[in-house]
């Protein structure tokens, strides 16, 4: 597994369109992608900072991961997310070395790309999503 960069940090939000808003005041920064992303059950703003970007997730179900996150500790952080370059190899070696995983296979997630999720036992508390980016058309 190659670490490339940390591609993004993840902030769950009650409300999209106010941090939306919150980020263009604050920074002058616009949403370069948004996306409703069935899967994980939100929906996601990505403002770009540099080479890594600031992702809000808006939960799209109170049984969701974003949902059950707010009800039990409100908005704030909620992961850290790695770019690799194989994120299904990635999982297989953390696996073989015991590592507990949220996700024992990659998933869809936003931008078209394979995700999969480091259980935050593992981490020191921390949330960790692991990334590999779509291929470029």
């Amino acid at each position: 597994m190659k670490l490339l960069r940390i591609n993004h940090l993840g902030i769950a939000t009650t409300g999209l369109s106010e941090a939306m808003a919150r980020m263009a005041r604050l920074f002058d920064l616009e949403a370069d992608h948004v996306e409703a992303v069935p899967e994980q059950k939100v929906t996601t703003a990505f403002f770009p900072v540099g080479e890594s970007s600031l992702e809000f997730l808006e939960s799209t179900d109170a049984e969701g991961p974003i949902g059950k996150f707010i009800a039990k500790r409100g908005p704030g952080i909620h992961h850290i997310c790695l770019e690799v370059d194989d994120v299904e190899a990635a999982v297989k070696m953390l696996m073989a070395k015991g590592v507990r995983m949220i996700d024992e296979a990659p998933r869809s997630g936003a931008h078209g790309c394979r995700v999969a999720f480091i259980h935050p036992s593992e981490t020191g508390g921390v949330l960790m999503e692991l990334a590999q980016s779509s291929p470029k058309a």
